[in-house]
Parts: C-alpha cells; sequence; structure tokens
C-alpha cells in the first residue's frame, strides 16, 4: 500500500480544480484506493485531490531578504539608485517621519489582513468538469482570452488573494504583521473579522411565516388551538358542528404536580442525552468553518426509557394519570417552552455575531419567534439539538443537515413544535381512540401496515442516501448517483430517491402520517387532522426550501428542476 505524505488535519495549499490557483486548505481524509484527498477550503467547500495538486505551507513561504542578489530591486528588474549614496541613507520617497510611517505601516497592514481573511467565493471555470476526482480536467485553454467581464473580475479578486499569499507585491510595499506593535495586530484582526464574518440582517420582505403580523398571530393562535383540539376530543360527537367545544376555567388545568412531573421527564431525558455512549459526530460548518460536535445516542436512551418505563409499571405505576391529566401536560409543556423561550432570546442578545441564526432579522418580535442564535449551548450541552430529539422525537438522528439545525435559530418556533405541538398533535390519533375506539379489520390492519412501511422506506432512504452524499460524495455506494455541479463546489443528486421527485423524504412523512390517522376510521374527519396539517406545513417547507436552494445554487438549481420537475407528490405537484 503507497505511504500517504500528508495527514489528516494538517493544514496545506491545495489547488482549485480547472486553474492554477491554490487556496489553504485541510486534509480532512485520504481514501487508500483512489489515493484521493478530501479537502476543506476555508469558506467550507469540500473537494476531493490528487496528491500532486497539494503542496505544504512551506513551498509558498516568503524567503527572507539580505543578501544582494535577493534584493528586491534586482528581483524587480528595477533600475537602482546611485551607488555613492550612503547605505544609511534612506531614498526621498521614504524620507517622512517614523509616526506618519508607521500609520501608512498599520493602513498597508489593514489592507492586506482584509485580503487574507475575506472569505473566497470559489468558482469552478466554466468548461471544468462537473465533480473532480481526480481524472484528466477537460480545459480548453485558447477558450481563456474570451472570459466575459464578470469572469475577469472574478479572477481578478482570486488573483490578488494569492498574490498576496506568494508575495507577488513588490517588496517594498509589503508590511508584514510581525512589524505591527501586537496591540494593533489584534485590533485589526478582531476589526475584521468582525467585519468579514457579520451575519447580516434580513430585509422586511424576505421575512417568513406572514413577518411580524404573522408570528405573532401563530405565536397566540397555535396553543389556543392546540388545546381546542384536545377539548373537541374528549367530546362525546367530536363533530365540527359541536365546535367550539365548552372551555373549562383556567385553574383545572393547572396542576403544580403534574408540572413538576413534566420537569421530571425533562430532565431524565436530559441525563440519557450527556451519557458518554454513542459515537461523536460532526455538524455541517458554520459560517466561521467551525463544526460543532454531537452525540447519536437516541437509541440508547430509547432502550433506557422503555426500561423505567417498564420497571414503573411493574412497580404498579399508573400511567393512565397522563391521560387523563393530558390537558394538564399540555399546559404545562406550553408554560415551559414560553419560559425557555424567553431564555433563549436573552441570551442570544449576548451571543457573538458568528454565533446568530441565518435566519434572524434585528425584529425582536420575530428573532423571539424564528430564534435569534442558531445553536445554543451550555458548555457542551446543545439546548436545540436535545429539544429536537428529546423528549419529542427520541428515533429522529438524521438531523444535522436538514434546515432546522443549519439555518433556524432556536426560539418560540422549534421550542414550541418540539416540546409542545410534536409530543401532543403526533398521538392525537392515539388520544381520540381512548374515547372514540374504532375496530379495524385484519385486511385493513395490513394494508395499513403496508402502507406505513412503504412510507418508513423512503422517509428513511431518501433522508440515509442524502445524509451519507454530503458526509462523502465519494462512497464508491453512491458512485451510480449522478450529479449536478454547482457554484458552491458542491453537487446535487439528480438520481436515486432525489431523482424520484425533489423532497422524497416530505412524500415518505406524509404517507406515513396517513397510515397513523387510517385506524381512526372515517365517522369524523377530527383525527385526519394530522395528515391535513401535516401537508400544509410541509408544502410550506418545501417552498421554504426552493427558495434558499434556489438562491444557493442558482443555475445549478434550476437545471435539477428541470430534470427532478416534481415537488412532492409525482405527476401532481
Amino acid at each position: 500500500m503507497p505511504s500517504r505524505k500528508f495527514a489528516d488535519g494538517e493544514v496545506v495549499r491545495g489547488r482549485w480544480p480547472g486553474s492554477s490557483l491554490y487556496y489553504e486548505v485541510e486534509i480532512l481524509s485520504h481514501d487508500s484506493t483512489s489515493q484521493l484527498y478530501t479537502v476543506k477550503y476555508k469558506d467550507g467547500t469540500e473537494l476531493e485531490l490528487k496528491e500532486n495538486d497539494i503542496k505544504p505551507l512551506t513551498s509558498f513561504r516568503q524567503r527572507k531578504g539580505g543578501s544582494t542578489s535577493s534584493s528586491p530591486s534586482r528581483r524587480r528588474g528595477s533600475r537602482s539608485r546611485s551607488r555613492s549614496r550612503s547605505p544609511g541613507r534612506p531614498p526621498k520617497s521614504a524620507r517622512r517621519s517614523a509616526s506618519a510611517s508607521h500609520q501608512a505601516d498599520i493602513k498597508e497592514a489593514r489592507r492586506e489582513v482584509e485580503v487574507k481573511l475575506t472569505p473566497l467565493i470559489l468558482k469552478p471555470f466554466g468548461n471544468s468538469i462537473s465533480r473532480y476526482n481526480g481524472e484528466p480536467e477537460h480545459i480548453e485553454r485558447n477558450d481563456a482570452p474570451h472570459k466575459n467581464t464578470q469572469e475577469k473580475f472574478s479572477l481578478s479578486q482570486e488573483s490578488s488573494y494569492i498574490a498576496t499569499q506568494y508575495s507577488l507585491r513588490p517588496r517594498r510595499e509589503e508590511v508584514k504583521l510581525k512589524e505591527i506593535d501586537s496591540k494593533e495586530e489584534k485590533y485589526v484582526a478582531k476589526e475584521l473579522a468582525v467585519r468579514t464574518f457579520e451575519v447580516t440582517p434580513i430585509r422586511a420582505k424576505d421575512l417568513e411565516f406572514g413577518g411580524v403580523p404573522g408570528v405573532f398571530l401563530i405565536m397566540f393562535g397555535l396553543p389556543v388551538f392546540l388545546f381546542l383540539l384536545l377539548l373537541m376530543c374528549k367530546q362525546k360527537d367530536p363533530s365540527l358542528l359541536n365546535f367550539p367545544p365548552p372551555l373549562p376555567a383556567l385553574y383545572e388545568l393547572w396542576e403544580t404536580r403534574v408540572f413538576g412531573v413534566y420537569l421530571l421527564w425533562f430532565l431524565i431525558q436530559v441525563l440519557f442525552y450527556l451519557l458518554p455512549i454513542g459515537k461523536v459526530v460532526e455538524g455541517t460548518p458554520l459560517i466561521d468553518g467551525r463544526r460543532l460536535k454531537y452525540r447519536l445516542n437516541g437509541f440508547y436512551a430509547f432502550i433506557l426509557t422503555s426500561a423505567v418505563i417498564g420497571t414503573s409499571l411493574f412497580q404498579g405505576v399508573e400511567f393512565h394519570y397522563v391521560y387523563s391529566h393530558f390537558l394538564q401536560f399540555a399546559l404545562a409543556a406550553t408554560v415551559f417552552c414560553v419560559v425557555l423561550s424567553v431564555y433563549l432570546y436573552m441570551r442570544s442578545l449576548k451571543a457573538p455575531r458568528n454565533d446568530l441564526s441565518p435566519a434572524s432579522s434585528g425584529n425582536a418580535v420575530y428573532d423571539f419567534f424564528i430564534g435569534r442564535e442558531l445553536n445554543p449551548r451550555i458548555g457542551t450541552f446543545d439546548l436545540k439539538y436535545f429539544c429536537e430529539l428529546r423528549p419529542g422525537l427520541i428515533g429522529w438522528e438524521a438531523l444535522l443537515t436538514t434546515m432546522d439545525i443549519i439555518h433556524d435559530g432556536f426560539g418560540f418556533m422549534l421550542a414550541f413544535g418540539d416540546l409542545v405541538w410534536v409530543p401532543f398533535i403526533y398521538s392525537f390519533q392515539a388520544f381520540y381512540l381512548v374515547s372514540h375506539p374504532n375496530e379495524v379489520s385484519w385486511p385493513m390492519a395490513s394494508l395499513i401496515i403496508v402502507l406505513k412501511l412503504c412510507g418508513y422506506v423512503i422517509f428513511r432512504g431518501a433522508n440515509s442516501q442524502k445524509n451519507a452524499f454530503r458526509k462523502n460524495p465519494s462512497d464508491p455506494k453512491l458512485a451510480h448517483l449522478k450529479t449536478i455541479h454547482t457554484s458552491t463546489g458542491k453537487n446535487l443528486l439528480v438520481s436515486g430517491w432525489w431523482g424520484f421527485v425533489r423532497h422524497p423524504n416530505y412524500l415518505g412523512d406524509l404517507i406515513m402520517a396517513l397510515a397513523w390517522s387510517l385506524p381512526c376510521g372515517f365517522n369524523h374527519i377530527l383525527p385526519y387532522f394530522y395528515i391535513i396539517y401535516f401537508t400544509m406545513l410541509l408544502v410550506h417547507r418545501e417552498a421554504r426550501d426552493e427558495y434558499h436552494c434556489k438562491k444557493k445554487y442558482g443555475v445549478a438549481w434550476e437545471k435539477y428542476c428541470q430534470r427532478v420537475p416534481y415537488r412532492i407528490f409525482p405527476y401532481i405537484y
């Protein structure tokens, strides 16, 4: 087996496919079969490169001056001044006060640092291959002089970055950071970091969910609507003609003991989450290039939870208490959600700009709803990740590449959805059947089971395929899949599940939702609220996905839409 030259985690320079430009990259992994390195650029782009397209940093470091033969003036080919001039006497152009020179040096250094720190928008050349996998590059060199103005501008920006790194600028104009006072260096770095990675607030017309009025209505309307649905289920005749149901007094809905039981359940799940079992994986790159680590131990938490419940049943604990106090539990969860949302917003006011969500707007009401901070953590305890998976959806693990994690902040929207809406609406059919039992024949039960399994296969298969491709596009198991290259350096799947419809995971989700509702029979429409609501939710979510993907991938996304015309339902939508 041939030995590898570069180690995982090593910072080197990698050649951008289709060009002669080298950028600073980090070695992520090495495939001993194909002899390709997976590298990550500063803007988060991950590509595979051959070993001869990677060079150590030392290959590009400047040589220290000092010898006559390597003087900047002679290497630039410029004419030297009179040799009779005293070596200690500076030229007239350099005669200036020490303070003026110092300020000019700082100014020039800031320009240099800004060039070095500004994230690059790496765009592949128009005639390069769609996926760089170590094969020969298909580039027509004769086309280079005919690049349009926009491409020339893009190349000039890249050239300026490389010129800085390779020291192609005249040495007389260079200002090294080590020559700057340490305090000034820190000031420049801090100033540029804030300016470079600042999260741009969303314009008012880009606000989702109807903007501020819409989110205000959702925050007050959804809890009320949830309680009305639960009250309707407890009616003898849950027909919509009997809407609205009689409303109980507020004191009947609140019990301190129920709130204590809810907190106990929450804390038990926190304990299971913190157990040092299960593998640790990295999330997608953040705006500053960092990758947060997540522990995947939901299956173990499920086993432990089942063991606790089984032991409690054996000890004679009455779980009918949960059903008889279902409304009280819903109120307890809602109160907890509101308190958590207030805490999340208050702590986000002190969060660094790099930690803010791309969806945040600067409006207090909207940000309270959508979430201002992207990944709020207490130490290593990730609040959003925990609430997304526990205690509502304990088995949902392929989550790290979803919009909830990489785009939306953690605010009232996800807190209420995770802790209130999901546990009490996704169990709505079971709550309905307790008061309104319905017998299902064996053929019908078999059909429901088959439908459920079909939905699960589609949902699981699509999510697993997407997740595997994002983690390792060069996986041999995915070699049969076709892709479209994008200007971000990443590829879009256009075959497999993602060549069937543009959101096959949503299709599988809806099929499973229908299977959960069918056991309730057809006497009332109320138990089918779940599938009706879920369809509206996923159609809206699909519209959000389409908007963000079109904005991110541009022409490549339009090509994908032409290849895969249907969004969720084949030949329908």
